[in-house]
């Protein structure tokens, strides 16, 4: 089975954040593995075990993400493709990256495409499906649990609180969310491996494809952190006097009445 991983370079939204002339500094900031495609990376990896195969993570970046890359490796992936843009295109977007991805696999054959619900820096959550329309496949998003007998494909899929049941069939592309599995943390043995394992960089003339191709469809105007919070209030007095003073606040002060 030709199981791929879409994986994306995102800044740790757990460390501190830096902007500067609207954009995020690089220098302070720490970068991983997008969280949402780490259940993918998981859960290619149980695939591969039950069905065989091999697990291929691709991503669309620089150089700076062969780090990602390697620690994909080194939970069990068998190889990784850096698709690098940085000669060629000063900024990309959503469309950009996914006409690139669709040049990638028009020349590979994938069973199965495994990605993130969302990225944590973006969450548009786009990327997965619109690559399965351009590839004229299957998708389903969300998905919390997945089986496949032959060309058959059971999931379950997380539907804001409920589950919904899909019966699909291979070649299928899936987007992963929390609760899917645990993902593993690379061991050192693994780590090891990894050194050793492919990690091909192709450009995007190996692709066939022009600027004109990939130009970016949206524009990135501003990026600003959120205000600080502010200090909560504490209501005294007597309860009829406390829902007076709540409304009067929420009315005057926050305007949400």
């Amino acid at each position: 089975m030709n199981i791929y991983v879409l994986l994306k370079r995102t800044f740790d939204t757990e460390e501190k954040i830096s902007i500067s002339n609207g954009k995020i500094e690089d220098e302070g900031a720490e970068y991983i593995i997008n969280p949402y495609d780490e259940y993918a990376v998981e859960e290619a990896i149980n695939l591969k075990d039950a069905h065989g195969g091999e697990v291929t993570v691709v991503t669309v970046g620089d150089e700076e993400a062969e780090k990602q890359l390697r620690t994909a490796l080194a939970m069990g992936a068998d190889k990784s493709v850096l698709i690098n843009t940085e000669d060629d295109l000063e900024e990309g977007d959503q469309y950009t990256t996914v006409r690139i991805l669709e040049a990638y696999f028009k020349e590979n054959e994938p069973d199965i495409i495994l990605a993130g619900n969302v990225a944590i820096d973006e969450a548009s959550g786009q990327v997965g499906p619109r690559l399965a329309e351009r590839l004229d496949i299957p998708f389903v998003t969300t998905i919390t649990d997945i089986s496949i007998d032959g060309e058959t494909v059971n999931i379950e899929r997380d539907v804001e609180g409920d589950v919904e049941k899909v019966e699909t069939t291979l070649p299928l592309l899936v987007t992963c969310q929390q609760g899917l599995n645990e993902p593993r943390y690379p061991s050192l043995p693994g780590i090891m491996k990894a050194k050793k394992k492919p990690l091909e960089e192709i450009e995007i003339d190996d692709l066939d494809l022009e600027e004109d191709d990939v130009e970016a469809k949206t524009k990135t105007l501003e990026i600003f952190l959120p205000p600080e919070k502010q200090a909560g209030k504490i209501i005294e007095g007597e309860p009829d006097e406390q829902v007076k003073e709540l409304v009067s606040l929420l009315k005057n002060e926050s305007k949400v009445l």
